[in-house]
């Protein structure tokens, strides 16, 4: 049985990808700090291959990935066309649940990811697709993929909660006006992919990507960097909040260095709340219904460099939990 994740104030999670060639070693970084919501590890520098879009692309038949991880097509490709996930080929998914199942230590839940569907359908066109024909295939892969992965989770551990989130690099083009389908298609296919999930559905929104976008194609979670965060959305990230739906917070950066101390990532993170609501957003479910993460990915850093992000990440995640409970037991006082 498929269970929904168990959302805690102040839990500490991550986007997937890190810099590491050892699974069993990326596993126990994240059990380690990230031990309420441990996310499956992508592991990209091992091989080219687990990267996002190369894994979810190789599922379908006629999608040929190279070494390097791009992709290609072998044989014509469309929306009619098998896929075939194998989550068991995932190195850093077998080494987390292996790790969790031998600990005896379950955490509250664990978080899975694959790329979205306007992402992958993004790159089907480039590989030659016709976006008529690749973006209703990318859509029938993510939901694929993602079926895949909490069998997967709830086979080894039953009974666990799964935060299965889609990630959208391709986000940014919508932005911008400028991507390869209409916006309105593309919400409603995001959405209907969202609506097939069995556990708690959730989306990463990528550096400046659309985020109206995808509040309206109807996630229980919505991560974004909280650098790029463009305040003008701040009513409908607060009707999101207000239907109960959770942010994570990406308040540490990825783009650059890390940095050593969690106090100016703090800073930051409480002014935006602070702005966001002077603007309509209720303070306390800010804070009541926050997830706190790096802002994207940390396959780009050293692995020191990687393990400091996620201990900053713990950090701040204890910050917030701690500022929730003093605040409820305030109320109750």
């Amino acid at each position: 049985m498929i269970s929904e994740a168990r959302l805690v104030a102040g839990t500490a999670t991550g986007v997937g990808s890190l810099p590491h060639r050892d699974p069993e070693a990326a596993a126990e970084l994240v059990l380690r700090l990230l031990s309420e919501l441990p996310p499956v590890p992508e592991l990209p520098k091992r091989d080219p291959r687990e990267g996002l879009i190369a894994r979810a692309a190789a599922a379908i038949d006629g999608v040929r990935v190279a070494p390097d991880g791009t992709i290609g097509l072998t044989a014509p490709v469309g929306r009619g066309s098998a896929v075939r996930p194998d989550p068991d080929a995932a190195a850093g998914l077998t080494a987390l649940l292996a790790a969790i199942d031998a600990s005896g230590r379950r955490p509250r839940s664990v978080k899975v990811q694959t790329v979205g569907p306007l992402t992958l359908g993004t790159a089907l066109t480039v590989a030659g697709v016709a976006p008529t024909e690749a973006f209703p295939l990318a859509a029938r892969t993510a939901a694929a993929w993602i079926a895949a992965l909490e069998d997967r989770v709830a086979r080894t551990l039953p009974g666990i909660g799964v935060l299965a989130m889609l990630d959208e690099p391709a986000l940014v083009t919508f932005r911008d006006h400028d991507g390869p389908i209409a916006r309105d298609d593309a919400t409603d296919l995001l959405s209907s992919v969202l609506a097939g999930f069995r556990s708690t559905p959730g989306v990463h929104v990528c550096g400046r990507g659309d985020l109206r976008l995808v509040l309206d194609a109807g996630p229980r979670v919505v991560h974004f960097d909280v650098a790029a965060l463009d305040l003008d959305d701040a009513a409908p990230l607060g009707r999101f909040l207000d239907a109960d739906g959770w942010v994570a917070w990406g308040a540490v950066p990825t783009h650059g260095p890390v940095g050593e101390h969690p106090q100016p990532l703090w800073k930051t993170l409480v002014e935006t709340w602070c702005e966001l609501t002077r603007r309509g957003c209720d303070s306390a479910r800010l804070r009541t219904q926050a997830l706190v993460a790096p802002a994207c990915g940390l396959a780009g850093h050293g692995v020191s460099q990687a393990e400091r992000a996620l201990a900053l990440t713990h950090e701040l995640g204890s910050r917030v939990h701690c500022q929730v409970a003093a605040a409820r037991l305030s109320v109750g006082a």
